[in-house]
């Protein structure tokens, strides 16, 4: 077994034109800028920046990806680390408190409930992005990012990863029977590295 290291980030800068384009908002006034403002005060302090990965070997034959301790059929996958040298694979989390927020304003402020939504999609984003950087930060050549759901790899192989990464022990991220993440912004991904 690969070795996984944890590691936790401060908070990465905000992007708020992101928030904006996760919320589906195309023109935004003076009163939804405020009402943003107001949500990311109320999460800013609750949100953790954790993250769990390891690095793997990495050898394809006809779609199966091989990484040492596990293999995954996938040709997208495959088309996406062919030529890396090694393979990362992370799982990431900005924790569970934004998904009691979605929930709590849910139900007294839909329009709460949507920049929080968002807020937690670009946070998670801005996580990922920053572990991806410090790789190219250190020379190396990456692939893009590839999760589970993506192209042909089935979602149902978050079990594997999840399990390889000890997700719920290192970070506190599961998942449910629909094989979705808890806490929601979480986040599970391959990428290469050169």
């Amino acid at each position: 077994m690969s070795v996984v290291i944890t590691k936790t980030y401060p908070a990465p800068h905000i992007d708020e034109r992101e928030i904006w384009r996760y919320a589906g908002c195309k023109e935004v006034n003076e009163d939804l800028r405020r009402l943003l403002l107001e949500c990311i005060a109320e999460v800013k302090d609750k949100l953790a920046y954790r993250l769990c990965y390891c690095e793997l070997s990495f050898q394809e034959k006809n779609g199966l990806c091989d990484f040492g301790n596990f293999s995954l059929q996938s040709h997208s996958l495959a088309k996406t680390l062919q030529g890396s040298q090694s393979v990362l694979l992370f799982s990431a989390t900005v924790g569970i408190d934004v998904d009691r927020l979605i929930t709590k304003y849910g139900k007294v402020s839909p329009t709460k409930a949507l920049l929080f939504q968002a807020i937690g999609t670009e946070r998670i984003e801005a996580l990922c992005d920053e572990f991806c950087n410090e790789w190219k930060a250190r020379g190396y050549i990456t692939t893009p990012r590839f999760s589970a759901g993506y192209g042909d790899l089935p979602l149902q192989s978050q079990k594997i990863i999840l399990s390889v990464l000890e997700s719920y022990k290192k970070i506190g991220v599961g998942l449910n029977e629909s094989f979705l993440m808890s806490p929601s912004k979480s986040v599970t991904a391959f990428f290469g590295i050169r």
